[in-house]
């Protein structure tokens, strides 16, 4: 990604109101942006990715908002099964457990094409399509599973829950509890409250860094998702180390421990035992120059 698309996704993140689709299409561009057909053999923009995108989304909102004139849907079950019927039936949205295992389920481009994807990606479709549609599409961040609520969890409104992973089946407590409880947690009410544009992003770049954590050999793009992660306005303080340790790991060796250096300032006044580490993690960079 360019400077100029870097200042993209930063003013993006943080406008009065992100828009987490436009956070993750622009995250997409940097891997594997797509070539303006207009001007073959120039270097890869975002723009003509948005568009088809774009047009995307919209093709398969106007395909809801037939399906709603057409039925009339009466409260939030009946909105979910309608949505379910289009976007996990007709168009085939949906994921499957080897979906884990790619980079393109991360990818918000790649998911339109394919149809396939991550459960925080499809709840992002389902999500842009309903607010396309009229609808109201919220995502919710269950540990270890995004899912959607479709009518208004946050007003007080009637609601039901939808798995788009798995083509919109709409989850009873007992299924939302026993998600969460595969995941480690325990049932709360919080749980279900509507998640933030940003958290989402933040999510989906987590995602990509696993995805790449597990495969050394793809370390510049955890190096980049670190560094999208990093420019917007809320992060964990421990991807500057990630980003510095990855920095060392594709030979900057001097570039990695500077940056450990400043993150060791930052743990002084509450970590002392972890900066003292930190700092000795930049002394060993720094040897490999030798």
């Amino acid at each position: 990604m360019t400077e100029q698309s870097r200042d993209r996704f930063r003013t993006a993140a943080r406008a009065e109101q992100p828009d987490p689709v436009l956070l993750c299409l622009l995250a997409a561009a940097e891997h594997d942006p797509v070539l303006d057909p207009g001007d073959p053999g120039e270097p890869p923009g975002a723009d003509t990715l948005l568009a088809a995108c774009e047009a995307a989304f919209e093709r398969h909102a106007a395909a809801v908002r037939i399906a709603v004139a057409e039925r009339s849907p009466s409260g939030p079950e009946e909105t979910a099964a309608l949505l379910a019927a289009v976007l996990g039936g007709r168009e085939r949205f949906h994921g499957r457990q080897s979906d884990y295992r790619r980079l393109e389920s991360s990818l918000l481009p790649e998911v339109l094409r394919r149809r396939r994807g991550l459960p925080i990606m499809l709840s992002l479709v389902w999500m842009e399509v309903g607010r396309r549609a009229g609808l109201t599409v919220h995502g919710i961040a269950l540990p270890g599973h995004f899912v959607v609520a479709v009518g208004g969890p946050s007003g007080g409104e009637e609601y039901v829950l939808a798995d788009p992973f798995h083509g919109g089946r709409l989850l009873d407590p007992a299924g939302v509890e026993h998600l969460v409880a595969a995941a480690g947690y325990d049932f709360t009410p919080a749980l279900l409250t509507p998640a933030q544009p940003l958290d989402i992003v933040l999510r989906v770049l987590g995602n990509i860094r696993a995805w790449a954590a597990d495969r050394p050999e793809h370390a510049r793009t955890q190096l980049w998702a670190t560094e999208l992660a990093l420019l917007l306005p809320r992060h964990p303080a421990q991807l500057r180390l990630e980003r510095a340790e990855l920095l060392v790991r594709m030979g900057d060796f001097l570039g990695g421990s500077a940056e450990m250096d400043d993150y060791a300032r930052i743990l002084d006044a509450f970590d002392p035992d972890t900066a003292a580490k930190v700092r000795q993690e930049a002394r060993a960079a720094r040897h490999r120059l030798n």
